[in-house]
């Protein structure tokens, strides 16, 4: 049988963009997005291995591994630069991979989120281009699934409760809801919203 396409549609790269901002920081400030993003890889993995016994095989699994990388053009915006301050000074970042195309029905976009530290910073300056970063962090724990809210400038241009990228306040809630989110619940498997994202232009 023919899957309707229109239920559930491929989700291009280019929707697919990484907020971060430092977590000391979340009382007030927003997450923001990564200015002139050229890549972005997201690899949740776990290994496993069985072994022989009398009895028969026994599988191991072994704890989750996450690898999170991304390169971007150049800047001196301030979480580029709050990004290498977490190379050089081990700051724990907030992480979220925001998905603009799928949304649930309060318009909310689905979104990955996780913590860490950058682990790797490397700046290419080349005479002839441009000058690009290419950044690893180091994921710590389990990344959450959630739907977040983006403010109308966003749209012009998450072992942790799922936040959203709204600043959290005085006390964290950690129900899900913190920063203006939707925590993920098992019935939103294959859920989602198309949003038009000819209207929506790319942050910058």
């Amino acid at each position: 049988m023919a899957v309707d396409t229109s239920k559930f549609p491929a989700i291009q790269g280019k929707n697919l963009v990484l907020f971060a901002r430092k977590l000391a920081e979340a009382k007030d400030k927003r997450g923001m997005p990564v200015p002139y993003q050229t890549s972005l890889d997201f690899e949740p993995q776990r290994d496993s291995k069985t072994d022989a016994t009398k009895d028969g095989y026994v599988s191991k699994q072994s704890p989750l591994q996450t690898d999170l990388k991304f390169e971007f053009v150049n800047n001196w915006s301030e979480i580029a630069d709050k990004l290498q301050m977490s190379l050089f000074n081990g700051d724990k970042m907030e992480f979220w991979i925001v998905n603009y195309q799928r949304r649930n029905d309060k318009g909310q976009c689905f979104a990955y989120y996780m913590r860490g530290t950058v682990s790797e910073d490397d700046i290419d300056g080349d005479p002839d281009d441009v000058s690009s970063r290419k950044t690893t962090i180091n994921v710590e724990g389990k990344p959450d699934m959630g739907w977040a809210s983006l403010s109308q400038d966003d749209e012009e241009m998450i072992d942790y409760v799922f936040r959203g990228v709204d600043p959290i306040g005085e006390t964290p809630k950690d129900d899900g809801t913190d920063g203006n989110g939707t925590p993920w619940k098992d019935t939103d498997a294959g859920t989602g919203v198309v949003h038009d994202t000819s209207k929506t232009n790319t942050p910058t």
